[in-house]
């Protein structure tokens, strides 16, 4: 054993990250640390219109420059225009909606690709930029959702007969009896704000064409097997001439990774010169060009008894998909129209979600991303409804909880054609742990107590049920290394969560080898055959799967091939540190090395027939000022069981990080535009986001009260319960100090100041 660590009793423990060396003392690798000699340097050209035709473009000036090696627009493209294709979740029609990589007649988006300029230097490539000569022919823009689908609308998309993208229906039970039968009825409209993942770090490639006609792509980021399959369809290569890496990555969150137009222009720029080409985009590109996510339009309506039964819920919404449908599909509506009844009893529920596109940045995931909107939509309602009958919300809220004893329990809702069917849990139970830890009787009493004049007190709770181990299955291979020690090849990625981290314990504790003895190989698709990466909190789920059952096939291969060379029984042996043992005799071993021959590499890929479902609960305690619309935080506690944790720090700083983005979210970001369509929150002047002044000391309470069924780990994931229910709680919380009911976010200064005179004027 190395440093005394019991092999039995690594998972669950609060081990350092195995990736911190390398970043804390700058021997890490993101993409622009990475060079490739004799590269040229790639510059995207954009649309400064969100609505345009593209009557001429002139690249002469910019050609002129010895430094510049050439300019491409779309009529240097192969034929037909290749299209970025859907990864997931698809309805019918969305194909006709799908990007091409440059504009082709018709920029519809503030921020679209025109034209890649290829230079000696980025300065050059830049430079290069300001000569092109674009004539465009402005054209009035869509902005609003409900403007789009107007019948006298134009058509953004010629192809296509209309503005929806695409329409999700779910209805079951007797909803109009049940609004007819109801003695309370709330009604209203909310609205989430455009906003988004914003990583630390921008997007950026490095391409390099290989003989025989291939490429090389670095910088790929949690996808990589599912990106080079898109990129050799669109190159019309052969997938095995395609190979990605992933390098270190400053930051996911939903919006990095997936496949954007630069996915396949710095690549058929390398293919096409036969010269390495990198590009990273600077900010303000990230802001405009990253997806955009969270824009809905609720109007939504709940039927309840007297005595608080919930009846009925009753929803249309729009989701702003932008001017084209990204590599999500329909996921985002999906989800909201899945996860909206949260962890509650309906007798009946209807929901209808349009996607539509207009002239803005599209849109794809951001972390929670369809719930953080449902979350806040359902919240809001049961706390609105809770002040109307004069109920306390969290006693509303336990009284219409799903029962432990139904688990378990089948929603109603799908997603991507699953049946949503909650795995396990004891909702009343985390209600109660949750608020105990929150201690919500005190914070109650300091509501109640006089803040001084200008300030109002409000206390909120949001629950909430997350999902985990989308795209259902994982790979793993798992074999012993040069020095003895263990090697987990997986098909996970890392973007900062800790996968390394947490895939070493379970091959650890499974295998009995040092935890310290373990290396994590992943994002590489030469060396890794197969895999789906890390999104959608499933890396745990999945991966720790897959990697546990690799690990006790190569357990019994090597037992089994000692106890051949030893003359004992495999019964008699096992693993300790470095060696197969006779149990009871640790000087009596073969080292694992010298086994490793007998026993090569074993190979697993679990597959989960559905998604596991974690669920929490979010509470604040804040004060509001109303003249100044400032909101200071007083308390916020976050309850959340993952069904087990493998590695508790970990999940701790899952939420903490995930609250910090929910904050975010709830007052300060938005993408916001003007009436033509330009984007006025395209910098960090105007696109405001949490510092460490902002973001409060989290109360975390991790439970393991409902492990999951459906692997053999237990395990559910924990990357989104942070920011899942933070728009909620926090509106709720204002609301409750405020006495008049928050309908949309940001709660910005100015909207808290607005609301404030609205309580004022009634």
């Amino acid at each position: 054993m190395v440093a005394g660590l019991d092999a039995e009793r690594v998972v669950g423990r609060s081990l350092r990250r195995k990736e911190d060396l390398r970043l804390l003392t700058g021997t890490s690798c993101f993409v622009d640390d990475f060079e490739r000699p004799d590269a040229l340097h790639a510059a995207i050209l954009r649309s400064p219109h969100a609505h345009a035709r593209i009557a001429a473009i002139d690249a002469s000036a910019a050609l002129g420059d010895d430094r510049v090696v050439e300019v491409l627009t779309s009529a240097d493209l192969p034929r037909p225009l290749p299209r970025i294709p859907m990864r997931m979740y698809s309805l019918a029609g969305m194909d006709l909606l799908l990007q091409p990589p440059l504009a082709d007649g018709v920029v519809r988006y503030s921020g679209e690709p025109v034209a890649v300029a290829l230079a000696e230097s980025r300065y050059a490539a830049e430079d290069a930029l300001e000569r092109l000569q674009v004539s465009y022919e402005p054209l009035e823009p869509l902005l609003d959702p409900t403007a789009a689908l107007a019948p006298d609308s134009p058509i953004l998309h010629p192809e296509a007969d209309s503005n929806l993208a695409g329409e999700i229906r779910v209805t079951w039970g007797d909803v109009e009896a049940a609004f007819a039968d109801a003695d309370v009825v709330v009604e209203e409209r909310l609205q989430c704000q455009r906003h988004g993942a914003v990583p630390l770090e921008p997007r950026g490639l490095v391409a390099e064409a290989v003989q025989g006609g291939g490429v090389t792509v670095w910088g790929a980021a949690k996808i990589v097997h599912t990106n080079r399959r898109i990129l050799a369809a669109l190159l019309d290569l052969p997938e095995d001439r395609v190979r990605f890496v992933e390098l270190d990555v400053g930051g996911g969150f939903g919006g990095r990774g997936e496949f954007y137009p630069e996915d396949f222009l710095v690549p058929f720029c390398a293919l096409r010169q036969r010269r390495p080409v990198a590009w990273t985009e600077d900010r303000e590109e990230n802001l405009r060009a990253l997806n955009h996510s969270r824009e809905q339009v609720h109007d939504i309506a709940i039927a309840l008894r007297a005595d608080g039964t919930l009846l009925a819920l009753r929803d249309r919404f729009f989701m702003n998909t932008g001017a084209y449908v990204r590599t999500h599909g329909a996921v985002v509506p999906n989800m909201t129209v899945a996860l909206l009844p949260g962890p509650y009893r309906w007798r009946a529920y209807d929901c209808t979600a349009q996607q539509v596109v207009t002239n803005k940045t599209p849109a794809g995931t951001y972390r929670a991303p369809g719930r953080y909107e449902a979350n806040f939509v359902r919240e809001r309602m049961i706390d609105i409804a809770s002040r109307r009958m004069d109920r306390d919300p969290a006693d509303l809220r336990r009284q219409n909880l799903i029962p432990a004893s139904q688990m378990p329990y089948e929603v109603g809702t799908h997603t991507d054609g699953h049946p949503v069917v909650f795995d396990s849990g004891d909702f009343p139970l985390l209600l109660d742990k949750g608020l105990e830890n929150f201690d919500y009787g005190e914070m109650l009493r300091w509501r109640a107590a006089d803040p001084g004049p200008g300030r109002r007190r409000g206390v909120g709770v949001g629950y909430f049920v997350e999902k985990s181990g989308i795209a259902r299955w994982e790979y793993a291979r798992v074999g012993v290394g040069d020095d003895g020690g263990a090697v987990a090849h997986v098909g996970s990625a890392s973007v900062g969560q800790g996968m390394e981290t947490v895939l070493a314990q379970v091959c650890a504790e499974t295998l009995g080898v040092p935890f310290e003895a373990v290396t994590v190989s992943h994002g590489d698709t030469e060396v890794v055959p197969e895999g789906m990466g890390s999104f959608g909190s499933r890396a745990s789920m999945l991966g720790g799967s897959a990697v546990a059952i690799a690990s006790e096939a190569l357990r019994k291969r090597l037992i089994d091939v000692a106890a051949e060379r030893m003359e004992a029984s495999p019964g008699d042996l096992t693993i300790e540190g470095d060696r197969v043992i006779a149990r009871g005799s640790p000087a009596v071993g073969v080292p694992l090395v010298e086994l490793s021959d007998g026993a090569p590499d074993e190979e697993a890929r679990f597959e989960s027939p559905d998604m596991a479902f974690p669920y929490g609960l979010h509470c604040v305690a804040l004060e509001a000022d109303v003249e100044t619309g400032a909101v200071d935080i007083h308390r916020y506690a976050v309850a959340y069981d993952v069904g087990r944790a493998i590695n508790p720090q970990l999940v701790h700083g899952q939420i903490v990080g995930g609250v910090a983005q929910g904050l975010g979210g709830a007052l300060l970001e938005e993408f916001a535009y003007d009436a033509s369509g330009q984007l006025v929150s395209g910098s960090f002047m105007d696109y405001l986001m949490p510092t460490a002044g902002e973001v409060p000391l989290v109360r975390v309470l991790v439970t393991e009260d409902g492990p999951t069924p459906l692997n053999p780990l237990g395990a559910k994931g924990a990357g989104e319960g942070g920011t899942a229910a933070a728009g909620a709680v926090i509106a709720n919380a204002v609301s409750d100090a405020l006495g008049v009911e928050a309908t949309a976010l940001p709660l910005t200064p100015e909207r808290v100041v607005e609301l404030a005179d609205e309580r004022r004027a009634a």
